[in-house]
C-alpha cells in the first residue's frame, strides 16, 4: 500500500513538474509563435542521402514551414506525413520543443544493392522498396547490379539475393558485381580470383553458392584461383569449369 501510495505521489509530481516547464518557465509555448525549426537527420555518420536544408525547402515549397506560425496552428502530423513521402526517408519524428520551437527528427533508409539497368539507376533499401539516388555526390558502398533488370524482378528476387549476402560475411566480402542477363541468369563478379562464376536462376543460389565454397576450398586453394575464367553452377550437384586460355 505504502508503495502504491509513493508511486501516485510521484507520477503527480512529474506531471507538475511537466505544467511548471511548459507553461511557468516557458509560458509562450503553447500560444507563441515558432522562431526556429531543428532538423536533425540521424545516421549521418555512413549515409549522406538527405540534407537539413533540404527538409526545410521541401515543407516551405509544400506550404508547411512552421517559422513565423502561432504554435497552435500548426499541424506536427502532417509535417510528419509530408516527409515521409519522401524516398529517402525510412522516419520521422516531429514535435513542439519547450523553447516553444519546431523539431524534426529523421531516420535515413538503408540501401543494400546499387542497380543500373535500362530502366535506371537506383538503390534498393532494407525494406526492399526502390529508392532513388540522392542529390548529394555521396554514394554507398553496397553490391551492384547491372544488366537487364526491370524494378519488380530488382525489388523481389535481387532484393532477396542482397538480404542474403548481408548476412554471410564469407559472400557479401567476395561478391563484387552481380550482371543479369536477359534471361535472369546472374552472372558474379568475384572479388578474389580472375574468373566469372555463372550463378543461373536466383531460386537456388544458397545450394550452388555453397557448391561453389566447397570447390573453393578443396579446388582453388590447391589449384591456384586463377586457373579458370568461367565456373559454371547452372548444373545440378556440378561445378563446370573453363580452363583459362594460356595464350591470354
Amino acid at each position: 500500500m505504502i508503495k502504491k501510495i509513493a508511486l501516485i505521489s510521484l507520477t503527480l509530481v512529474l506531471l507538475l513538474y511537466v505544467f511548471y516547464a511548459i507553461f511557468v518557465l516557458n509560458p509562450n509555448a503553447g500560444t507563441g509563435v515558432c522562431k526556429d525549426l531543428e532538423v536533425v537527420v540521424k545516421d549521418t555518420l555512413d549515409r549522406h542521402f538527405i540534407e537539413s536544408k533540404e527538409v526545410a525547402i521541401l515543407l516551405r515549397n509544400a506550404g508547411l514551414s512552421p517559422i513565423g506560425k502561432k504554435l497552435t496552428e500548426i499541424n506536427t502530423g502532417a509535417i510528419e506525413e509530408k516527409l515521409r513521402e519522401n524516398k529517402l526517408i525510412k522516419n520521422v519524428e516531429c514535435y513542439k520543443t519547450l523553447q516553444g520551437n519546431i523539431k524534426v527528427e529523421i531516420s535515413q533508409k538503408i540501401p543494400i544493392l546499387r542497380i543500373f539497368s535500362t530502366t535506371g539507376s537506383y538503390y534498393i533499401d532494407s525494406e526492399g522498396e526502390i529508392m532513388p539516388l540522392p542529390t548529394s555526390v555521396f554514394a554507398s558502398y553496397v553490391p551492384v547490379a547491372t544488366g537487364y533488370i526491370d524494378k519488380n524482378f530488382a525489388a523481389t528476387k535481387l532484393y532477396k539475393f542482397a538480404l542474403f549476402l548481408q548476412d554471410n560475411k564469407f559472400w557479401d566480402n567476395q561478391v563484387e558485381q552481380i550482371y543479369v542477363t536477359p534471361d535472369q541468369d546472374v552472372e558474379i563478379t568475384p572479388r578474389v580470383g580472375n574468373h566469372q562464376i555463372i550463378l543461373g536462376k536466383l531460386e537456388d543460389y544458397t545450394e550452388n553458392l555453397e557448391k561453389l565454397r566447397i570447390f573453393y576450398e578443396k579446388g582453388l586453394d590447391k589449384i591456384g584461383w586463377n586457373r579458370y575464367s568461367v565456373i559454371n553452377l547452372k548444373f545440378k550437384n556440378q561445378v563446370v569449369c573453363t580452363r583459362r586460355n594460356n595464350n591470354n
